[in-house]
């Protein structure tokens, strides 16, 4: 689903991830470092940015946004009061019928958030999750017929996963019992 594509490619516009991978420690960063990269992300998507050049104001509203779901996705328990700042309306609909609108100032931001509530709407939002493993928290959209996808990557994030578990329990099992 290309709406949901938008909104993981949103959330992952900042890399959390530090895991070690083959020796090789993978290193965090932030895509949105600047106005102009952040003007450069909407238009390799075709998304509007407004009437005139991006502002660090802009930069800020966006990044805040991006936080504010990923938080929500986390579980945290202020995420809501976060996502306050960005209600919406319904409005009439170009076939007629009814749509909702968002109403920022910032037109790509009522792009993100409209997507988003409209697949919490159809129920699609359970399926935007951030990878379990602490030291990832990448974005991905969990097409696993359950909707119980923990790993961003399976052989990545899961495998690392499942052979630490299974080093921690062998290990337990070696040692010799005290008493």
């Amino acid at each position: 689903m290309a709406e949901l594509q938008l909104i993981e490619e949103f959330l992952n516009t900042v890399d959390e991830r530090t895991f070690v991978r083959n020796g090789e420690r993978h290193v965090a960063g932030e895509e949105l470092t600047s106005p102009q990269a952040l003007a450069d992300w909407l238009t390799a998507r075709d998304l509007p940015a407004g009437g005139g050049p991006l502002r660090a104001a802009d930069l800020a509203a966006t990044t805040e946004l991006r936080t504010a779901l990923r938080r929500a996705l986390s579980g945290e328990a202020d995420a809501a009061t976060a996502l306050e700042r960005y209600p919406l309306r319904l409005v009439p609909g170009a076939s007629g019928g009814l749509r909702l609108a968002a109403r920022s100032g910032r037109p790509w931001l009522d792009v993100i958030v409209e997507t988003v509530a409209e697949s919490a709407a159809r129920d699609d939002w359970k399926r935007i999750k951030l990878c379990a493993a602490g030291d990832c928290r990448w974005a991905f959209h969990d097409t696993s017929r359950s909707g119980r996808g923990r790993w961003c990557e399976m052989e990545v994030c899961g495998n690392r996963h499942k052979t630490r578990t299974y080093r921690e329990r062998h290990q337990r099992a070696s040692r010799p019992l005290t008493g």
